[in-house]
């Protein structure tokens, strides 16, 4: 009996986002420091989504666009930064929020992750925008003369992806914010 006369108080464990870590194989779990669940949920979804075309972003640029670095300038190089700095912390805190549920818990509710969604969101905002200008300015009038000048094509997908990204990191820093203020 509890403390007013009542009957015993009965706490359900919450599923959040890691109810059971692993993998399910057959009739058994494997893996269970692996978190796939994490990849179930909105935060999941977005720093995968932001991992993946950080890394689409970066292979356009360093595939494509990297013979014409000087023709397009300092625009590529910002990009290029832009892409590699963000694929390389979204992919890092992709593989620790997969590996572990406390680092989750303690690094989603933190300033780092607010700041950098929203830094990163800033910059791949700003870098898409840079390297659109120079993409129409420089790179058109070649592809207008060559249409088998392939490079124009791949900047203006990096450019449009750039933007992209740039909005999934903004909304991955409002859910941050919301993150952080509640404490969760």
């Amino acid at each position: 009996m509890g403390r007013n006369g009542t009957g015993p108080v009965i706490r359900m464990s919450s599923t959040g986002t890691h109810s059971t870590g692993g993998v399910e194989c057959c009739f058994c779990r494997c893996c269970t420091c692996i978190h796939v669940e994490f990849l179930k949920t909105l935060p999941g979804v977005l720093k995968l989504s932001e991992t993946i075309i950080s890394g689409l972003i970066q292979s356009l640029l360093i595939n494509y666009g990297l013979r014409y670095s000087t023709t397009i300038g300092s625009a590529f190089e910002g990009s290029l930064t832009t892409s590699s700095a963000c694929f390389l912390t979204s992919a890092v805190l992709l593989a620790c929020y997969v590996v572990s549920k406390k680092s989750y818990k303690l690094i989603r509710s933190s300033l780092f992750e607010l700041m950098f969604n929203a830094l990163a969101s800033f910059l791949y905002l700003s870098s898409a925008s840079y390297l659109a200008f120079s993409t129409k300015i420089f790179l058109l009038p070649q592809y207008y003369i060559s249409p088998g000048f392939d490079v124009y094509p791949a900047m203006t997908a990096s450019y449009i992806m750039s933007g992209f990204v740039g909005v999934l990191h903004g909304a991955d820093a409002y859910f941050s914010y919301k993150h952080y203020r509640t404490g969760r």
